[in-house]
């Protein structure tokens, strides 16, 4: 990979004068090449037409108007030719692709040429472990399990739509800080409604993972206790979700009904009074030294960018790779934005039967999304494309950057409890709140959110870190956002730059708010994936 040097201060003259260049301009300066075998560079800055790239093999004259964010070409590529980007393929020409134009949408598809080999475990490599005597540590909740939290929440848990609004009018008595500031060991009272809990087929497997999801959300290590909300004629019955989950422990949670406790009114009151009861055995909870060991980590990325792939992304990879070091657990979700890359996983997995695992998620998603007439192509989204993506093979491979590089340990269902240390992919859907709330309810206690175009993102009970692709978006948007990715394009090395996140990741565990818990946003994006038929 190109070493990436930062753009000249006076921008060559492009954006100050409105006009290109008098002499040509080296193309590091002001785009980026990732692969020398690459037929695309990356553009830093606006080009502007009759620009001239200075590069290893000659110069390439800039045909249309290049995008920041976006590639330029640097040879030509016949129609039906492959287009690499990463050194891998991102699609194929839909036309005659010249030296120096703008490649998009408009000259390049995913085709139907790409075959992947999958080569289960042929890259596999062991960690390379720091020693337990020499781990770094955070301050966290120990709970009784052996789990470890990075927060203390009070949740409740509607069991249906129903019983929705009565969960937020329970959190809200709580927002009072007169009412909380007896409990400063507890972050807050959260409401966790949900738009599904009936017209779902009773006794399915959907309706199994709707509940292992909404387990897995409150038997939570960043929560200190909860209580289920309930309407009493849902599908999605309290008592089958705390026999089919064990929610509990062997414990009965507290449910209550609202047509068996006196309507709307009364469970909102009863309610209140059952989180009095809970917020001072929460309150009990102290922080103490843990080790990186426990730290869990949701890899996310929304609203990508051109540059998710060259500066956010791969820097989380680096971060991911060393909690991996320090014994920790990632874990990377959207399935669908794997989808074309999955190969880079597969082998890295530690056996044949992980790598299948990922492959047979991938057929299940090609099944899936065709018996809605759609297609896993049908992504980038209008806002990744603004930013410069083209295909979702050019998606993924940046997405797949935030996994770094150690072995694939294991590929989890929707919402299951992640078993395995290490680097762990779940199977969930693209679109972010619902993969989050799968991670979190498998166990992640850290969200770190990648994003180019500015997602409005947070998540509670785990705290989301987010991450800023360029430094424009960052400048724009700083209080929305915790660390800036900009600056690799400035010279920061990605070395360095994951440093940087695994260091913010650690902050936040110990209890420095996140940009997103500083905004109050986090409670919306709850959201489980409802997957069958609405009935």
């Amino acid at each position: 990979m190109s070493t990436v040097q930062p753009p000249r201060a006076d921008g060559q003259g492009m954006t100050l004068m409105g006009r290109a260049p008098a002499d040509p301009v080296d193309l590091a300066e002001v785009a980026v090449l990732l692969d020398p075998d690459d037929a695309v560079a990356i553009a830093k800055q606006p080009l502007l037409p009759r620009t001239v790239l200075r590069t290893a093999n000659g110069e390439v004259r800039v045909a249309q108007m290049i995008p920041p964010g976006h590639k330029v070409a640097m040879r030509e590529v016949p129609q039906g030719g492959e287009v690499r980007r990463y050194g891998q393929i991102i699609g194929f020409a839909t036309k005659d692709i010249s030296q120096g134009d703008h490649v998009h949408s408009h000259n390049l598809s995913v085709g139907e040429g790409l075959e992947l080999d999958y080569a289960p475990s042929s890259e596999y490599r062991p960690v390379d472990y720091v020693p337990e005597d020499q781990r770094r540590t955070f301050m966290g909740f120990r709970r009784k399990d052996g789990r470890v939290g990075t927060r203390n929440y009070v949740a409740i848990l509607a069991s249906v739509n129903c019983s929705s609004s009565a969960t937020r009018q329970v959190a809200d008595y709580f927002r009072n800080p007169e009412v909380m500031k007896e409990y400063p060991n507890v972050d807050g009272v959260i409401p966790l409604g949900t738009k599904g809990g009936c017209g779902a087929h009773y006794g399915s497997s959907d309706l199994g993972v709707l509940q292992r999801t909404m387990a897995g959300i409150v038997d939570h290590p960043n929560v200190g206790g909860y209580v289920i909300l309930s309407l009493g004629c849902e599908v999605n019955q309290p008592t089958d979700l705390i026999e089919s989950t064990g929610l509990g422990n062997g414990h009965q949670p507290t449910v209550l009904t609202i047509q068996q406790d006196g309507g709307f009114a009364k469970t909102v009151e009863a309610g209140i009074a059952a989180v009095k009861q809970i917020l001072p055995v929460a309150n009990q909870a102290q922080r103490e030294p843990i080790p990186a060991s426990e730290l869990v980590v949701a890899l996310q990325c929304g609203g990508s960018d051109g540059w998710s792939g060259v500066t956010a992304n791969p820097g989380l990879g680096r971060a991911a790779d060393e909690i991996v070091r320090q014994g920790g657990t990632v874990v990377l979700g959207e399935t669908t934005e794997v989808y074309g890359g999955e190969h880079l996983l597969t082998r890295r997995a530690k056996n044949g039967q992980v790598a299948q695992d990922l492959i047979d998620r991938i057929h299940w998603w090609e099944n899936y999304t065709s018996l809605f007439g759609a297609s896993i192509d049908n992504n980038p989204a209008p806002g990744n494309k603004l930013g410069g993506l083209t295909t979702i093979f050019e998606k993924s491979l940046g997405a797949i950057a935030k996994a770094g590089s150690t072995p694939l340990n294991q590929v989890a269902g929707y919402g299951e409890r992640v078993t395995e240390r290490g680097f762990v992919h779940m199977d969930t859907p693209g679109y972010d709140p619902v993969s989050v709330t799968g991670q979190v309810a498998g166990g992640c206690n850290v969200v770190v959110f990648t994003t180019g175009r500015g997602s409005a993102f947070g998540f509670k009970p785990a705290p989301s870190v987010k991450i800023a692709t360029n430094s424009t978006l960052y400048a724009n948007q700083e209080p929305d956002m915790d660390i800036n990715a900009g600056k690799v394009l400035d010279g920061v090395s990605l070395d360095e730059f994951g440093q940087e996140i695994f260091e913010k990741v650690l902050a936040v565990a110990s209890g420095e708010r996140t940009k997103s818990e500083l905004a109050g946003v986090g409670e919306e994006e709850y959201n489980p994936w409802i997957i069958g038929a609405m009935l």
